[in-house]
């Protein structure tokens, strides 16, 4: 790409590119590529102008020579730059602010006053209506204020107080609507889950491919427990699909041949053969964004709380006009009452607060799904922790393989990997994983595979079946038995490991020894949540006792339990909550989703299973466990500063009021510092709630 060097200085370069203005696509693109590159460290775009300004370490040849290799068609850029940036909205609301305070400008200098008084009533028309409108409707809300406040005004030929008016309510639904809109957009872009690869149906096989592979017409699979990937019909086989992350509602829908399914949602139970009908990137983004800005479920009490109030102080607001002006029959003064309304600063302060806050935590890589989960976080006094995948790290490994039956130790890993790599699960995961490393290549050489949560998978190759999972299932449920002469051999196996056992026709032919380490930082999270208010910290896991006993030892909870079932966790959650506490649970296998729907807040790690992500109301999408703690931070600073607007909001707004009943504030006066105040709540609700600098900044 051809440039021109527009300033530079040591460790900061601006540029002209030849073409002159950009889109907001292909500023996007440019700020990628050179973001790319390790020593670059900031890179801002001007679309409007064409300028890019980069801050960089090192050499400046590497800038230009980045620079000048790059061009829109590099393969794979387009891919991997999101379509929602965020740019686009910005550039749309600026248009919008400086088109208002031009327009506003041009009309209060050039247009004559008889000109000035017949355009400023015409504007008046609107937010008139709007008052008429809620009048109809028999409510008293803040349009009726405003419309008041304006038709007195013009009656009065006061065209400079209505005009002056009209521009701060412009300005504010400018600003309220940008804010408001750029926190959606922020969370929107962080829970757009991405999947990276499906199984494709190839003939009578099905290949494990990348989702950027898959085109219309395509066939895939997906089984119990897994995100589906991409909009489609059903082509065979039923399940029970949750598609709460895009509608809200939280009872699965039955999916049957024929039946449209859509990306983002969730198999629960079951499994289908999809034909894809759109491969869309931004489907999912605008779905989210409908849910986010539509649903229910994301309102905390204190939003309810505050809007409810907003409405209820609109009548007061109305009724100390009308008094103030029968008492003192001044116009101004009365009016002063109408220029401050509580309804805009509550409604507007309190939303903003909860997103921000919600972004803040993405900042900690935590995505949260709803205001009403930082508030139960806030309140919350019982955690409970699943252990395998979640205290214990997300990536377990194969130890040993223990053969049976003279069994060989390679192909019977074979066959457990070929079984295991359908079901998302961090011990899955490991077989899988060891089968690779160790080379071992398979074909699909087994029947349809059923999994049974928290037990194990069946299946058959040929005449055998072939069962893998816990002790329980295989040994109690499947009545499995051990080889003749090989019980001393089985009583030998090391205790220190998590044991999947594999037979074939009834028969053991391995188990499989798993090191599950734990996650290093554990410990020393479980106690800074103590340290922040966390009452009781639960440990539950269908491990065996002694087993969990030394872990629970190791990190310091307050309690465990060993050996359960999913059943057991939610009903341990529900107990708790029927004791008057709040509880979050925190797992990542699909038998921890009945305790994440059960819990006030469920929280997943994002390396489990994918109805595990789309259950759970908030996501770990980073690395470990340090993010707990800033989450129960941000979520009592979030409380903290609820509180605060409420206080300040009514505490200033009545001084705004007092200050104009007794005449001292003119009501345009009284409109400005009203209105003021309103952005300067709204803008501070904005700011992070935790000051250590711990969370990267977001870059302009």
């Amino acid at each position: 790409m051809k440039f021109q060097i527009k300033h530079k200085m040591e460790g900061r370069i601006r540029v002209h590119l030849e073409q002159g203005s950009m889109t907001c696509r292909e500023a996007d693109l440019v700020c990628a590529w050179l973001e790319q590159a390790a020593f670059v460290q900031r890179v801002k775009a001007y679309p409007r102008t064409g300028d890019v300004a980069v801050w960089y370490r090192g050499d400046r040849k590497a800038v230009l020579k980045r620079l000048g290799e790059f061009h829109y068609e590099i393969e794979g850029l387009a891919e991997r730059v999101p379509e929602q940036s965020g740019r686009s909205l910005a550039m749309h609301y600026q248009d919008r602010l400086i088109e208002t305070v031009l327009t506003k400008a041009a009309t209060s200098f050039l247009l004559p006053a008889p000109v000035r008084a017949v355009y400023t009533t015409v504007q008046a028309v609107r937010y008139i209506a709007k008052g008429i409108r809620s009048l109809i409707a028999r409510k008293l809300e803040v349009e009726v204020l405003d419309a008041t406040a304006i038709t007195v005004s013009l009656l009065r030929g006061d065209f400079k107080t209505a005009s002056s008016v009209m521009f701060l309510l412009k300005i504010g639904e400018i600003l309220e609507e940008w804010t408001h809109k750029k926190s959606v957009d922020d969370l929107a872009r962080s829970m757009s889950l991405q999947v990276e690869k499906v199984w494709k149906k190839a003939g009578d096989q099905e290949v494990l491919v990348s989702v950027r592979d898959v085109q219309p017409e395509d066939e895939i699979v997906v089984r119990m427990g897994n995100l589906i990937p991409l909009d489609g019909v059903v082509q065979s086989g039923e399940a029970m699909v949750n598609q709460a992350s895009l509608t809200g509602e939280s009872i699965p829908v039955w999916k049957v041949k024929d039946a449209i399914v859509y990306a983002g949602t969730v198999v629960e139970e079951g499994e289908i053969v999809i034909r894809i009908t759109g491969i869309s990137g931004s489907t999912r983004y605008e779905k989210i964004v409908h849910m986010i800005e539509e649903s229910e479920q994301l309102k905390s009490s204190v939003e309810g709380k505050a809007a409810a109030l907003a409405d209820r102080l609109v009548p007061f607001s109305l009724g100390g006009t009308i008094l103030t002006w029968f008492l003192t029959r001044n116009v101004q003064k009365a009016l002063s009452i109408l220029m401050v309304d509580f309804s805009c600063a509550l409604k507007l302060a309190m939303p903003i607060a909860v997103l921000s806050a919600m972004r803040e935590a993405g900042q900690y890589q935590i995505t949260v799904k709803g205001g009403k989960y930082l508030e139960a976080v806030a309140q919350a006094d019982t955690l409970v922790f699943d252990k395998t995948g979640t205290l214990t790290e997300a990536k377990p490994r194969v130890a040993c393989v223990i053969p049976f039956g003279g069994k060989a130790e390679n192909e019977i890993l074979r066959t457990a990997a070929c079984l295991e790599e359908h079901f998302p699960h961090s011990m899955a995961t490991a077989v899988v994983q060891e089968a690779k490393r160790r080379g071992l290549q398979h074909e699909e050489m087994h029947s349809k595979v059923h999994y049974i949560v928290a037990h194990g998978i069946a299946s058959s190759i040929g005449e055998d079946k072939v069962v893998i999972g816990s002790y329980h299932f295989v040994f109690e449920d499947e009545k499995c038995r051990i080889p003749e002469n090989e019980e001393e051999k089985f009583q030998e196996i090391p205790d220190e490991f998590s044991h999947l056992y594999l037979a074939i026709s009834g028969v053991l032919a391995a188990v499989i020894c798993i090191e599950d380490p734990l996650r290093p930082e554990v410990p020393e999270v479980i106690a800074d949540l103590r340290k922040n208010g966390f009452k009781n910290l639960v440990m539950m896991t269908g491990d065996s006792h002694r087993t969990a006993a030394a872990i629970a030892a190791r990190i310091g909870v307050d309690s465990f339990d060993s050996e359960v079932l999913p059943e057991d966790k939610a009903y341990f959650v529900k107990k708790e909550q029927e004791g008057g506490h709040k509880v979050i649970m925190i797992g990542d296998g699909i038998n921890d989703s009945p305790a994440l729907s059960a819990a006030d807040a469920g929280i997943a790690i994002s390396s489990g299973a994918a109805i595990t992500r789309e259950v759970a109301d908030i996501m770990i999408t980073g690395d470990g466990l340090n993010s707990l703690v800033p989450l129960r931070q941000i979520s009592t600073g979030l409380m903290k500063r609820i509180q605060r607007n409420y206080r300040f909001v009514i505490g200033f707004n009545l001084g705004l009021i007092l200050l104009g009943v007794a005449g001292i504030l003119m009501p345009a006066t009284s409109a400005l510092l009203h209105n003021c105040s309103t952005l300067y709540i709204g803008m501070s609700s904005m700011t992070n709630l935790l000051k250590d600098g711990a969370a990267e900044q977001e870059k302009e």
